[in-house]
């Protein structure tokens, strides 16, 4: 069930698009932010873009930004593209995997960090980088990951 909360934002969005569909990636994005992620029960937001649960279903599952599970409160996006590979992706991987107790697609234990591979972030010339939030880090080594890591609440083990 959307909540009033929801609904209004979801309606408020509405009113930039001419065809109700167009706002779905929007009306999703809203959802993933109150709650954390989208659940399968769709149903009610789809009826509010004039789809089936079918077709919102279909581009739900399409973005990799929409979380289709639930994430931990802080998601790690690790870049794994080619200039990320050649400076050093698969050292950072295994720091952050070693550090944080997980691998990729999976939540720490304490539900602090969800860790996610992404096709690219964009900052190649700044290899290797990851996006935690809304929030990019480049030119990564294993020391500056601690202490990013350690601004989010988790402490070094």
């Amino acid at each position: 069930m959307l909540t009033e909360e929801e609904k209004k934002e979801i309606m408020a969005e509405l009113r930039h698009y001419e065809h109700r569909q167009a706002a779905c990636v929007e009306a999703l994005r809203i959802v993933q932010r109150h709650r954390g992620w989208v659940s399968d029960e769709i149903g009610e937001v789809a009826g509010l873009l004039d789809m089936t649960p079918e077709e919102l279903d279909g581009i739900a599952t399409f973005y990799s930004l929409i979380f289709r599970s639930p994430v931990g409160r802080h998601v790690i996006l690790v870049c794994d593209s080619v200039s990320c590979w050649v400076m050093g992706y698969e050292g950072i991987l295994g720091h952050l995997t070693s550090r944080l107790g997980i691998g990729l697609g999976e939540t720490t234990a304490d539900g602090l960090f969800t860790l996610l591979p992404v096709a690219c972030l964009g900052v190649c010339d700044h290899a290797p980088a990851m996006m935690i939030g809304d929030r990019l880090y480049v030119d990564l080594t294993p020391e500056k990951i601690d202490g990013i890591l350690e601004s989010y609440g988790q402490e070094k083990a």
